[in-house]
């Protein structure tokens, strides 16, 4: 489907659900909640957290879309509204941050049988996991947005409402601290 077919799709799936159609809603959750997931699932450590933050999520989206203006593309109006329940919720509890949703990973692990594989990326995984977490909020969050959820520059830009220089400053620092410490902490090693 092009570009220009699915954003009409999706304003005519938003008239339904500003119409009051819940099977129209109910689409929009499924096409979006992987995105919502692996912004949420990043910021917050706390499982049961994560499940509450991603509903509260998806309960501003349907309180608020009458509000969305198609300036944007609906996916970044919805990545503004995820980073800024967690940032929310950060701010509240103050607690610490996860980078990496083992959910993503038992997928990828589940198309390999050979243990020995398993056994190696489960060690390359949980070393860069560390290493992510000791990262800023925000550089967590512009990885994930970049490299999972594909979003341009720009994009992130408006999720996280910061200048697009900062956020490209922001991913390269990221990249480049995490290249010097895995590099300095594992040397002699393949990751």
């Amino acid at each position: 489907m092009d570009r220009a077919s699915e954003n009409e799709q999706i304003r005519l799936v938003i008239e339904k659900v500003l119409q009051g159609d819940v099977n129209a809603f109910s689409y929009l959750v499924e096409k979006y909640k992987k995105l919502v997931a692996h912004i949420v699932f990043r910021m917050i450590y706390n499982q049961g957290d994560r499940e509450d933050i991603c509903q509260d999520v998806f309960l501003k989206i349907y309180q608020n879309l009458s509000q969305f203006r198609a300036d944007s593309k609906l996916s970044t109006w919805i990545g503004k509204i995820s980073y800024n329940c967690c940032i929310n919720y950060i701010n509240r509890k103050k607690t610490v941050v996860m980078n990496q949703s083992s959910q993503d990973w038992e997928e990828i692990a589940s198309e390999n049988p050979d243990p020995v594989w398993h056994t190696e990326q489960d060690d390359r995984v949980n070393k860069i996991r560390a290493e992510i977490d000791q990262l800023p909020v925000q550089s967590r969050a512009i990885l994930t947005l970049y490299h999972l959820e594909d979003m341009s520059y720009r994009e992130i830009a408006e999720v996280m409402n910061l200048p697009e220089g900062t956020v490209k400053s922001y991913l390269y620092r990221a990249r480049q601290h995490l290249k010097e410490e895995l590099s300095h902490k594992y040397q002699n090693q393949d990751l």
